[in-house]
């Protein structure tokens, strides 16, 4: 009786924490890295971190609501994680150029053939499934007496 009334007050002062919170997403991925160093993997350690998350929350031995706050308070200063990234187009100066502008085309030109393609292959999904529907009663396809 007293395991499952720590248990429940661990929970609690889990869920109120930010800090435990963040903590025990940090440890999730070192442990991530741990694996992919140990096993050689070619993933990055916070990819295997992720899947092992997942695997905790699709087992139900963790619930989302035990991290929530941690991962609004991370996702909420993202910016300053990507501090390293925006030092190095500093340091590139060339970027900032012809180069800079040409890869701005090449990434603008992929991100709308991508968005164009995924939106022509839905549109000829949602009419291939549209059409195989069978006419029957009780479906929007009936003609009306």
């Amino acid at each position: 009786m007293k395991a499952d009334r720590l248990a429940r007050v661990l929970r609690c002062k889990l869920r109120r924490s930010r800090f435990l919170q963040i903590l025990i997403l940090t440890a999730v991925w070192l442990l991530g890295e741990l694996l992919v160093r140990s096993l050689h993997l070619p993933v990055s350690g916070g990819v295997v971190g992720l899947f092992l998350l997942l695997a905790l929350f699709a087992t139900g031995k963790f619930k989302t609501r035990n991290l929530r706050r941690g991962a609004e308070l991370l996702l909420s200063n993202l910016l300053l994680f990507f501090l390293p990234a925006v030092s190095a187009v500093l340091y590139h100066r060339e970027l900032f150029g012809w180069l800079g502008i040409k890869a701005l085309i090449v990434v603008l030109a992929g991100t709308i053939i991508v968005m164009v393609v995924t939106a022509l292959v839905v549109e000829a999904c949602f009419r291939l499934m549209t059409k195989r529907q069978p006419i029957g009663p009780g479906n929007a396809g009936e003609a009306q007496p």
